[in-house]
């Protein structure tokens, strides 16, 4: 039952990072929206929430923002480079230049790409990402440790890069998610959770680096760090 509640809440996050995506590009209020679908200001307020709502108040919200409401497997807009080892699907992501730092701030060329590495398409639909959202990048600076290390890859999902829109519940019990972000234009990776509607904190997982707090509109969101790999150094 603990794996179908998680699925759910990952499923209704996924809903507000849509929706308020939609609202931004649109350039509308969700209480304009709201009334546009159901004639009163509660759709967008259940969504917020993290209440489910009906799917076809849904689909039309979604109709009326631009987006696709679609259920199932990541797809691939424009797919990475395909490839195939030992009759396996395999997608080329690209390395970029850039380093994200646990810390203070990497200042990089971060559109330069310098390399690929083949990740299987069939893990990254596991993992609920699209190989052509995918990046990877590495990190610096320690403030991340444990968690992440200096040198660590990173593999970011750019589709995600909508910024926590609620406080989480003190039932909540996981970890803040991690982002890859611009703070100041400095690279940075960090845990983000929403302090007021206003503004975010900047966690980290080095209990020796203090928590920071930034308004939303001075950080941009680069991308949700998905996955990350450590090589143990002896």
């Amino acid at each position: 039952m603990q794996a179908n509640t998680l699925k759910s809440q990952d499923i209704r996050e996924r809903i507000r990072e849509l929706v308020e995506a939609g609202l931004r590009n649109k350039g509308v209020s969700g209480r304009l929206a709201s009334f546009a679908i159901v004639g009163h200001d509660g759709l967008i307020r259940d969504i917020r929430a993290g209440r489910l709502v009906g799917i076809d108040k849904l689909d039309a919200l979604f109709e009326y923002l631009g987006l696709e409401l679609y259920f199932g497997p990541p797809r691939d807009t424009a797919p990475a480079e395909q490839m195939f080892i030992d009759g396996k699907d395999f997608a080329h992501i690209p390395l970029h230049g850039a380093s994200l730092a646990a810390g203070g701030g990497a200042m990089n060329e971060g559109e330069t790409v310098i390399d690929h590495l083949a990740f299987r398409r069939s893990w990254l639909t596991r993992i609920g990402v699209s190989a052509s959202s995918a990046r990877l990048a590495r990190a610096t600076g320690d403030s991340m440790m444990p968690t992440i290390h200096p040198g660590d890859m990173l593999l970011i999902d750019t589709s995600k890069d909508a910024p926590p829109d609620k406080p989480r519940s003190p039932k909540d019990t996981r970890p803040a998610p991690i982002y890859a972000l611009l703070d100041d234009g400095a690279a940075r990776v960090k845990r983000l959770a929403l302090v007021d509607k206003n503004n975010l904190g900047l966690l980290s997982d080095n209990h020796t680096t203090p928590p920071e707090f930034r308004p939303i509109s001075d950080v941009k969101i680069i991308g949700k760090v998905m996955w990350w790999g450590h090589t143990n150094k002896e």
